[in-house]
């Protein structure tokens, strides 16, 4: 990075004190696992909303609380009370009509059951199936996973677009989101899991993130891909080794809430505690 790690450390720390609240958090998906009491049900509602988590903010957050609705307040146990085939059918009914962009009602249905399968393999949901084993590299359980899941799950658009493999180059987005709210105890995240660490994690690489970690020197690579998300998380790491993604959710916020215009102009972009380090607009 250019500018300093210090200098870098307190802009983003100011970036963290102006996102990291209440009002941003409501136009984030996690919201809604957030909303739910049990742990378990907290996964199963993070496992759905972390997939369902692209497009438009607020179509997409109704969309969600739409798809988690026929589980009730308690998903997991709704999921575990029932064999396969009845949960499917209420599925599928409960469902039908039910659509966010590339899913359908019957992606969302094999997702779930996808869950309910696992969870009774494990018997303490998803955990277990996403840790590496003895001196593999942290993606290897995320990639087993996947490719065990694009064996099981149908061959739709839907299904396959949950399903990108890290070691296909892919960032991987919604899978590093549902880690992040799984495995870091600070805010605003759900902290569920001991078993990964905060310091393995990678950054969750949207446009937001993508856009302004270009403009601050985070990245130089054009393409938003796992490349990218590694560099990012690596630049990070330089900041807080044992919490990188802390500053994850401040990042993507400064563009979710159409706070950063692309280009940097005074003194509209006076308040931005990025303003000093940013260079869009720039060579």
């Amino acid at each position: 990075m250019a500018t300093s790690t210090a200098s870098m450390k307190a802009r983003l720390d100011g970036l963290c004190a102006r996102y990291d609240t209440a009002g941003a958090l409501e136009k984030d998906p996690l919201s809604l696992p957030l909303t739910y009491e049990g742990p378990l049900d907290r996964e199963v509602a993070a496992f759905v909303a972390a997939h369902l988590a692209y497009g438009r903010v607020d179509p997409m957050i109704r969309a969600v609380r739409a798809a988690l609705a026929p589980l009730g307040p308690r998903p997991a146990t709704w999921l575990r009370e029932r064999s396969e085939p009845a949960a499917g059918k209420e599925l599928d009914r409960a469902l039908a009509s039910w659509v966010w962009r590339f899913h359908t009602g019957a992606d969302l249905t094999a997702w779930l059951l996808a869950w309910k399968r696992l969870d009774a393999e494990s018997g303490a949901g998803l955990e277990a199936h996403l840790i590496p084993g003895p001196g593999e590299a942290p993606d290897e359980g995320l990639s087993r996973l996947v490719q065990r899941l694009r064996t099981d799950l149908p061959a739709s658009y839907g299904a396959r677009f949950s399903l990108p493999d890290p070691h296909e180059g892919a960032a991987c987005k919604r899978w590093r989101m549902f880690l992040r709210w799984m495995v870091r105890s600070g805010w605003p995240d759900l902290g569920l899991w001991t078993r990964l660490s905060a310091d393995q994690l990678i950054i969750p690489l949207d446009t937001h993130v993508a856009r302004v970690s270009r403009f601050i020197g985070l990245t130089r690579r054009a393409t938003p891909d796992g490349k990218m998300a590694l560099e990012i998380t690596e630049a990070l790491r330089r900041l807080d080794p044992a919490d990188p993604l802390r500053y994850d959710f401040a990042l993507s916020h400064l563009g979710i809430m159409g706070d950063c215009p692309g280009i940097r102009s005074l003194p509209s972009c006076a308040p931005c505690p990025l303003v000093a380090v940013c260079r869009a607009g720039k060579r």
